[in-house]
């Protein structure tokens, strides 16, 4: 058999059973041989990061296959972006440098780049160390501001600071928390030689950064040899609260010249950090009142939430752009070639600051229930019966996800009276922790 007609190796960084569902629903999957590089539970949220070991187990995976390795992908955030950076370089594959990854990863890095050359787009922002007793003084900004970690993903360690009192009890809360990311994340720092305006913010620092708001939207793309190509922009939907997110949906209903401006300020700002072989998605706030678009942060790989809704209104996955980078190949990624014209991953969030026991969750034939009576839609139940709700990793700093609801319809107005109608069928119960 030549080496055109074979079936190609692919291996994927972080695999798992529901994620690999979608990454066999590509067009062409026959052609592809998708291998485990590493699981999810074996990486992701995890108590401790043992970054070297990690690496040392995919690399000793890899060199153990008896077969040509072709490609790498990913869809995780930390610390998956950066090993398959590692991995992809070691073994001479098509991907992103380390330096590149980690020019989009480290906040600090990445607002001092994207303020050169886009300072007219890049919200104020200054770093400051959390064990520093004053380290509230060192903040240039205005209340209200954000402050984030310098590595931190699905808003983890994020907080809304009001006053010097919010900012004292962020702190107690970071100081406790922040090193478990940190920490292995200044393992991918050595790796690279760092300018020296960044050499002193480490993973341990945090960014703040002036408060925004507006319309939320995310292009997602791919840079090839140098060519960058956007094949979509969902929408980023906020909660009542203004802070957490309620869904991601797909297609945006953001004015298609925004959605030009943002998918155009990406390129620019990916290219100039040299960003290639690889995929992304660049979040923006679009102030309609200013007319302002900002900067909101770069995520260096396709997301995995954003599957579902490519699949159902493109008729793939957007894991056939992934596959197809990593490569080498050209994608042939298709639009509105899917069932429905609407589609989102909605996050469905208990608001509360307590700890509770989980006395309830949906059972079996309840979900099944709902898969009949709204075919097409997924739904993800992150706690089991008798949990706590701390227990549940990367939560943001307002509330805990108990479920993740994938719907599907041919308008917006359809597809949350669906949602609504399925969150009606999911029965949560709590009670408080015992004493």
């Amino acid at each position: 058999m030549s080496d055109q007609d074979r079936r190609k190796n692919v291996f994927v960084l972080g695999y798992d059973e529901r994620h690999g569902d979608d990454i066999r629903e590509i067009p062409d999957s026959e052609r592809f041989s998708f291998r485990p590089l590493l699981r999810s539970e074996d990486l992701i949220h995890q108590k401790y990061y043992a970054i070297e070991e990690k690496i040392d187990k995919a690399r000793q995976i890899l060199h153990d296959f008896d077969g040509p390795i072709d490609a790498i992908i990913w869809h995780w955030d930390f610390p998956v972006t950066s090993m398959a950076a590692v991995l992809c370089e070691e073994f001479n594959l098509p991907g992103p440098s380390l330096d590149a990854i980690l020019k989009c990863s480290h906040k600090y890095w990445s607002r001092v780049i994207q303020q050169k050359i886009a300072p007219e787009n890049t919200p104020q922002f200054c770093a400051f160390d959390p064990f520093d007793k004053n380290a509230l003084d060192s903040i240039t900004l205005d209340y209200p501001f954000w402050i984030k970690p310098i590595k931190g993903y699905g808003s983890t360690l994020g907080f809304r600071i009001n006053n010097a009192g919010d900012f004292r009890r962020a702190m107690g809360i970071v100081q406790e928390r922040i090193h478990r990311l940190g920490d292995p994340f200044n393992t991918f720092l050595e790796r690279i030689v760092l300018p020296d305006e960044i050499k002193g913010i480490t993973g341990n620092h945090l960014i703040a950064e002036e408060f925004l708001s507006g319309l939320e939207i995310a292009p997602e793309g791919s840079i090839q040899n140098g060519i960058y190509h956007a094949h979509g922009v969902i929408d980023m939907v906020r909660d009542r609260n203004h802070k957490s997110f309620l869904r991601y949906e797909y297609p945006s209903c953001a004015p298609r010249k925004i959605q030009t401006r943002a998918i155009q300020l990406a390129e620019k700002v990916l290219l100039e950090i040299g960003l290639d072989n690889g995929c992304f998605n660049m979040e923006f706030f679009w102030n309609e009142h200013t007319d302002r678009l900002w900067i909101i942060e770069i995520n260096p790989r396709i997301s995995q939430s954003h599957s579902y809704q490519f699949e159902m209104v493109d008729g793939m996955s957007n894991h056939e752009i992934a596959v197809h980078v990593a490569l080498g190949d050209q994608p042939k990624f298709e639009h509105r070639k899917g069932p429905y014209e609407h589609a989102a991953k909605f996050l469905l969030r208990h608001y509360t600051g307590e700890d509770a026991v989980v006395t309830r969750v949906p059972t079996e034939s309840e979900l099944r229930r709902i898969s009949s009576l709204h075919p097409d839609t997924r739904v993800v139940v992150n706690l089991a019966q008798g949990g706590r709700l701390s227990e549940l990793p990367d939560q943001d700093a307002y509330s805990y996800t108990l479920a993740e609801v994938f719907v599907a319809a041919h308008s917006t107005g359809k597809m949350l009276e669906t949602y609504h109608q399925i969150v009606a069928m999911l029965q949560f119960e709590f009670s408080p922790v015992p004493s």
